[in-house]
């Protein structure tokens, strides 16, 4: 029988319930057997802000997927020195799931309008299926103007529910002292609180220490 296996890229710095929401209803939706989550270990688009170092943000996925059992976590990011381009980790996942088996790259709408700015985005395109997640009332047309109908073709759309969350209000609510609960797993808002993620930053992060 055939496998498919979503693949949840992303920097997670920290993850939240939309990153569960997406992947859940992905993996409901298009009969995944399950979902590798794969936080960056560099990540490869200059970021606004200090990331978090890739351990710590590896950690936290890992608390946020451990209650469910058809989520995984997985390392090759990390483990793969340079840059964490998308390309790299989906062939090193098809190399190890085989031809046959189905992958559906997991990410969101606005994504997708950056794809061209990828490593070899068409290369990447034969080697899975995208599952662009967006908000009810996104409005496509703008994507699939920017995707045109070659990559459009590999493209499959995920409305959610309207759950508006994003790493960002989670930084600046973790470095203003606020609560985090509903928002993310109560074990990654505990984690946060016990690094000291994200205080005294702003909108950028000051430079936490090594992790051990």
């Amino acid at each position: 029988m055939r496998e498919a296996v979503g693949i949840m890229g992303g920097t997670f710095d920290p993850i939240h319930f939309g990153h569960l929401l997406a992947a859940e209803e992905a993996r409901r939706c298009f009969g995944l057997a399950r979902v590798i989550f794969v936080p960056n270990g560099v990540p490869p688009h200059k970021k606004q802000y200090q990331v978090t170092p890739a351990q710590w943000r590896y950690e936290m996925v890992v608390l946020a997927t451990a209650s469910n059992p058809a989520f995984e976590t997985s390392r090759v990011e990390l483990d793969r020195p340079g840059p964490s381009y998308a390309v790299d980790t989906v062939q090193a996942f098809r190399m190890e799931l085989g031809p046959e088996a189905g992958i559906y790259f997991i990410t969101g709408a606005d994504a997708m309008l950056e794809i061209l700015t990828w490593r070899e985005p068409r290369r990447l395109a034969e080697m899975c299926e995208f599952v662009a997640a967006m908000r009810p009332g996104y409005d496509l047309r703008r994507v699939e103007e920017a995707l045109g109908p070659e990559l459009r073709e590999r493209v499959r759309w995920l409305e959610l529910p309207g759950v508006d969350i994003s790493s960002t209000e989670l930084r600046r609510r973790a470095g203003a002292g606020e609560s985090l609960r509903y928002l993310t797993a109560q074990a990654v808002a505990r984690y946060i609180e016990a690094k000291g993620l994200y205080r005294e930053q702003g909108i950028g992060l000051r430079r936490p220490s090594k992790p051990a």
